[in-house]
């Protein structure tokens, strides 16, 4: 048995001592391995939660994220979030003065550096605006790099913004950090991570002259060449993305497997795995539901090919009947179920677990300065 259902399997794993603290996790080889060791193949799903808390009012209005969405966070944490970002914006705009004279690999400006007084590590993200001709508009794109001064060919992640996002607001809070600490202390390999707007359509060309997909497959790889960045050829080594930017990394390594050239790893954390048409239409993403069929991961969830597939899902995420029903059949290398909703602070709680995921395909780098 290589995956599970907790109300199914419960006695069996707890026989076998498996069932620890709430998780059940189930390994895919006889040998007991670490979750993140060569070879390993981690499945955890703690639980569905069925009712309510009782100690949560039931009729208090909520705010709602990007996929409209109840907010996970409390309303102080959401006063807080919106206070941190003020300050970010205003240490942003001090920061251009020095930053101005330090250069990136290929000339390029060195980067804004982004964080708080409480932070105990600030990302370095650089944003441009550059031309898409397959999206037919300028667009941002925004580099989160590992170190001040990144080597020649950076290793990059696509990483794919969700429903009414846009590429400043791709990352989880809290990776941009994280990337530059682990980096630093020799636990990652390293590699960036760069984001594109890609609009509503979950990343493929819903309207005519707007291709998203398109974007990503031809465009991106030509501006990481000209940012010495991604390798050689340009491409990103794998591509992450949260909710309907999920959806829009497995479409993507979907095509770069039949294009003969697979992604190194991908990733989803949330993704937008829906299950009827009767939901996915209220998108306006798709023509009709074979347009959406002909796409959707859960429909082809082998289409990836041998790539390695992380998936991270809160149980009370309004899309964890999608990738409850994924897991079973794409077979992902890392599967982690755990309590959380849809939102920032459960995104933010994946961050850990996808660098390392990542950490393990990045590859080499080869400096050439």
């Amino acid at each position: 048995m290589r995956h599970c259902r907790n109300d199914r399997y419960t006695s069996i794993f707890r026989a076998t001592g498996f069932l620890t603290f709430g998780r059940l996790v189930l390994h895919s080889h006889e040998r007991h391995t670490k979750p993140w060791q060569d070879g390993a193949r981690w499945i955890v799903d703690r639980g569905r939660r069925d009712t309510v808390d009782s100690t949560e009012p039931t009729d208090k209005p909520e705010s709602t994220d990007e996929d409209g969405e109840p907010d996970d966070r409390t309303p102080s944490a959401r006063r807080r979030t919106v206070l941190l970002t003020g300050a970010s914006g205003l240490a942003l705009s001090g920061f251009g003065i020095t930053a101005a004279n330090e250069l990136l690999p290929g000339g390029a400006q060195m980067p804004s550096v982004l964080g708080t007084a409480s932070s105990p590590t600030v990302g370095i993200t650089k944003t441009e605006r550059v031309y898409s001709a397959a999206r037919g508009r300028r667009v941002d794109l925004v580099s989160i790099l590992p170190s001040r001064k990144p080597s020649a060919e950076l290793p990059v992640v696509l990483l794919l913004h969700g429903l009414h996002g846009r590429a400043r607001s791709a990352a989880p809070a809290g990776l941009a950090g994280r990337l530059v600490t682990e980096v630093s202390r020799g636990a990652l390999p390293p590699f960036a991570f760069v984001a594109v707007d890609g609009g509503d359509s979950y990343w493929h060309e819903h309207y005519k002259g707007d291709d998203p997909l398109g974007m990503l497959l031809n465009e991106v790889p030509r501006w990481l060449r000209q940012r010495r960045m991604g390798g050689p050829d340009g491409q990103p080594f794998a591509c992450a993305g949260v909710s309907m930017g999920g959806f829009g990394a497995l479409v993507y390594g979907r095509r770069r497997w039949e294009l003969g050239n697979p992604a190194g790893a991908l990733v989803g954390i949330s993704p937008a795995l829906l299950t009827s048409w009767r939901e996915m239409r209220k998108r306006n993403a798709f023509k009709d539901a074979a347009d959406w069929a002909s796409l959707d991961p859960l429909r082809h969830p082998t289409a990836t090919g041998s790539t390695p597939v992380g998936v991270w899902c809160g149980n009370d995420d309004r899309f964890i009947e999608g990738v409850r029903r994924y897991v079973p059949k794409a077979n992902p290398t890392v599967a982690d179920i755990g309590p959380g909703k849809h939102g920032a602070s459960y995104f933010r709680s994946t961050v850990p677990g996808v660098l390392s995921f990542l950490g393990k395909y990045a590859p080499e780098q080869h400096d050439r300065d």
